[in-house]
Order: C-alpha cells, then sequence, then structure tokens
C-alpha cells in the first residue's frame, strides 16, 4: 500500500509542485494520474520510490518511511520506468541492461537468467537481446526500459507516459500486458493523458492540477465531468463525446459512458426494447 499524507514538496527553483496531497493506493490497484503539463503527476509519482523526498507531509510504502529508505531498497518495491526511455538506457546490449538492476540487488547468476529469459519473451524483445537499446526504435526502447524495471517483478509498477509515441496496436499490447501484471495481485500506477487508455484499462482516475488532486474515482464519473475536466485540461473519451450527441437525440440515454463496449450495448438494449 502507498500512503501520501498532505505532501508539499518545492523544486530549487521555488516551484512547489505538490501542495498539500494526501492519497491512498491500496495493493492490487490499478490508478491512473491525470492532468495538464505541470500539475505535479511525474514529481508525485518520484515520491513513491524515493527518488524525490517530501518536504512536508509523509509518504510510506507497506509502511516504510520512504525520507528514511535508499531508493535502492525501495526499487525491490516500487518500478519506475521514465517517460523518456533514454534517460533510462545506458547498456550496450538489451540483455545487459535487462541484468542490470538484478545484478546490483544481488539476485543469483540462476536467477538472473530465469528472469532475464522471461521478461525478453514476455516483452517480444528476445530478437533485440544482442542488439544495442539505442538503436532499436522509441516504441521498442520503452518496452527494454520496461523490461528493465519488470525483471525486478516490483509488487508497484509506476509508468510516466507509456503511451507516447506507441500507434494503437502496441498501446493495446501495453494495456493488455499491464491489466496481466495487476491480475496478479501487482499494483499498476501510470502518469497519463490518454483519456482512451486510462478509461479502458484503469479502474481508478486521479486527476491534478496546480500541484493538488482535484478528482478521485471511477472512469465514468471523472472522465465524463465537464467540471473536472474543464480545470485539468482534459478531453473527454470520444466515447462519451458520442454518447453526448446521442442523447440530443434519445431521451434519457446515459451520458456517462467511457467504453465502446458499453455505448454498444446501450444501443442494442434499446434497439431490442
Amino acid at each position: 500500500m502507498i500512503e501520501v499524507i498532505d505532501v508539499w514538496f518545492t523544486y530549487p527553483d521555488g516551484t512547489t509542485a505538490l501542495r498539500g496531497i494526501s492519497l491512498r493506493i491500496r495493493d492490487g490497484e490499478s490508478v491512473a494520474i491525470m492532468g495538464e503539463n505541470g500539475a505535479g503527476k511525474t514529481t508525485l509519482v518520484k515520491h513513491f520510490n524515493g527518488l524525490l523526498k517530501p518536504e512536508k507531509g509523509l509518504v510510506l510504502v507497506d509502511g516504510i518511511n520512504t525520507k528514511e529508505t535508499s531508493v535502492a531498497r525501495l526499487a525491490r518495491k516500487v518500478g519506475l520506468v521514465f517517460q523518456n526511455p533514454d534517460h533510462q538506457l545506458f547498456s550496450t546490449t538489451v540483455e545487459d541492461e535487462v541484468k542490470f538492476a538484478l545484478k546490483n540487488l544481488g539476485f543469483s547468476s540462476e536467477e538472473i537468467k530465469e528472469r532475464v529469459d522471461w521478461v525478453l519473451k514476455f516483452l517480444d524483445l528476445e530478437r533485440y537481446r544482442e542488439r544495442s537499446p539505442l538503436s532499436l526504435s522509441g516504441g521498442e526502447r520503452k518496452r527494454v526500459a520496461l523490461a528493465s524495471v519488470l525483471c525486478v517483478k516490483p509488487k508497484i509498477l509506476v509508468l510516466d507516459e507509456p503511451t507516447i509515441g506507441q500507434d494503437a496496436k502496441q498501446k493495446r499490447k501495453l494495456g493488455e500486458l499491464l491489466k496481466k501484471y495487476q491480475e496478479e495481485k501487482n499494483t499498476v500506477i501510470v502518469v497519463t493523458h490518454d483519456v482512451e487508455f486510462a478509461s479502458k484499462y484503469f479502474n481508478r482516475i486521479v486527476v491534478m492540477a496546480r500541484g493538488k488532486i482535484i478528482a478521485d474515482g471511477p472512469p465514468n464519473k471523472v472522465l465524463t465531468n465537464p467540471t473536472i475536466l474543464e480545470e485539468s485540461s482534459l478531453s473527454p473519451p470520444q466515447v462519451t463525446v458520442l454518447s453526448h450527441e446521442i442523447a440530443k437525440k434519445i431521451n434519457n440515454f446515459p451520458k456517462d459512458i467511457v467504453l465502446f463496449d458499453e455505448l454498444l450495448n446501450e444501443i442494442i438494449t434499446r434497439i431490442r426494447r
């Protein structure tokens, strides 16, 4: 469990990025953190693995105070994949990149081989094993960065803007992978602007603006609320826009639909009536 209790954080240039944030994320949840640029999303998730420490307040990960704990110790519990994979990649081959964290954390040679083989197969990266990560495409580099974190099998997986630069097929694969990982009783957290991706694959949406949390709830309550969307500079999912248009023609048609299957089922149900 992650507990954030009245956390404030100010950067050296005087920018206050977090203003009294309180948040609880339970084990096994899937959470999307959303909001405009500069809302404090990335700053918040960097507190989860101790890269940043609260100026005021408290962050607890499984009861451990991150202020008093090293990033190395927290890395066994919280894996963070950065928005730009090039900030994370430095080894000469994909295999070495994935091995690096496992070696640093003291895994045995046998377990390192087992985990490397597993994650490269899991993320469809086996054919790139001997390639330089920096020679791969942007989407492939993102998968290598994810592999280097996922191989540790952290109970909490955090990804910052994972869908940027990904096509529809890659987004679907990523979403299904994260859903599968979460179903194995792990916690998955993403920072994203992608409302379609968030509404399809995440059960809980946390919206930030100006360093504060302004909304927290299921997608069909948060991402269909015009006030929340306007305050956070988010657009509603396209399915929601379509349901609003249909509601102009059909009495009592729901306006809180965020998934295509939900919209289709509603239309079929009304036709059968």
